[in-house]
């Protein structure tokens, strides 16, 4: 099967993973029903599309390393969850104010701004409760103990000194452009974007029992790679086409945003996409595993135009 083939297959396999996990408006009963118009947000915003790479890297590495799939998918959820939420969160007018994500409306424009506040409040604590569950899956004590490493990594990556601390320091920068560096730039882009694609290395490769030294390896290259992604993100915002991206581009420059592009222009924008691509690629090819479809996605996410 082609690379295209594999990618549609893999994709539909994390998209019923999430339809798995995700509470649905059929399920509540009794008072509990109270609750559907924000189950219905969740829905909404977490079935609306996208590439599903973050679930998508933990199967793959996972698989990679010998682990069971049905070990992952509980953490597969709850990764994508907790990315949602963010995006719920990101699209609302306190933040970027966006009005389309993957070509439709975004939900606080759906729903509100209160119950979007709620449907990303509800996703980030349903992922908790649903990553809570490959306990029970566990077979033996070493996998009981790789799910505790593996939730601890998706707590930490998702807060403080994670997502959270990226985009609070995003919203710092946003008061004060001129005054943003280099390395507050690259520490934005660190944690808002590369953590949550590391949470999708590591974890998977954790789950499986992969070796420290791979472990570390694959920390460095989800961050490179999650680094890349980001500035090919601010490229794309500049050179991309609306209708391919599923959201308006020139933002970046309307709002007055700095980006790694208004930083350093196109030109060296993406040689440093090049740069950290191969970096990270030289890291992946020294693993003592190897997964063909894994390494071809990290080259095509990379050079992607939407």
């Amino acid at each position: 099967m082609s690379f295209d083939g594999l990618l549609s297959d893999k994709t539909a396999y994390c998209e019923s993973v999430m339809e798995k996990w995700l509470p649905t408006v059929d399920g509540l009963a009794g008072t509990d029903r109270y609750a559907a118009v924000v189950v219905d947000a969740m829905q909404y915003s977490v079935l609306a599309g996208g590439k599903r790479l973050r679930p998508l890297f933990l199967h793959e590495t996972c698989s990679m390393y010998g682990g069971r799939k049905e070990l992952a998918e509980p953490l597969m959820a709850a990764l994508e969850m907790i990315h949602n939420y963010s995006l719920v969160h990101d699209d609302m007018p306190a933040m970027d104010n966006d009005e389309y994500r993957r070509g439709r409306k975004t939900t606080w424009v759906v729903y509100g701004e209160g119950m979007a506040v709620l449907a990303g409040d509800a996703l980030l604590n349903f992922a908790y409760e649903t990553a809570l569950k490959a306990f029970d899956l566990c077979e033996n004590a070493q996998e009981t103990a790789n799910v505790v490493s593996a939730v601890k990594l998706l707590a930490r990556n998702a807060g403080i000194y994670g997502m959270v601390g990226g985009q609070c320091a995003d919203l710092e920068a946003e008061k004060n452009p001129a005054g943003t560096q280099e390395e507050g730039l690259w520490y934005i882009h660190k944690h808002k974007t590369a953590c949550m694609i590391e949470s999708g290395f590591v974890i998977g490769a954790m789950l499986a029992g992969a070796p420290e030294e791979d472990l570390n390896k694959l920390d460095r290259i989800a961050e490179n790679i999650g680094i890349a992604f980001q500035i090919q993100d601010d490229i794309l915002d500049v050179t991309g086409d609306s209708k391919e991206l599923g959201k308006l581009t020139g933002s970046d420059e309307k709002d007055g945003k700095v980006t790694y592009v208004t930083m350093h222009g196109l030109e060296k924008a993406a040689a440093d996409v090049r740069r950290l691509s191969e970096e990270a690629l030289q890291l992946y090819d020294s693993l003592s595993a190897s997964n063909d479809f894994l390494r071809e996605l990290i080259v095509r996410m990379i050079t992607r135009t939407k």
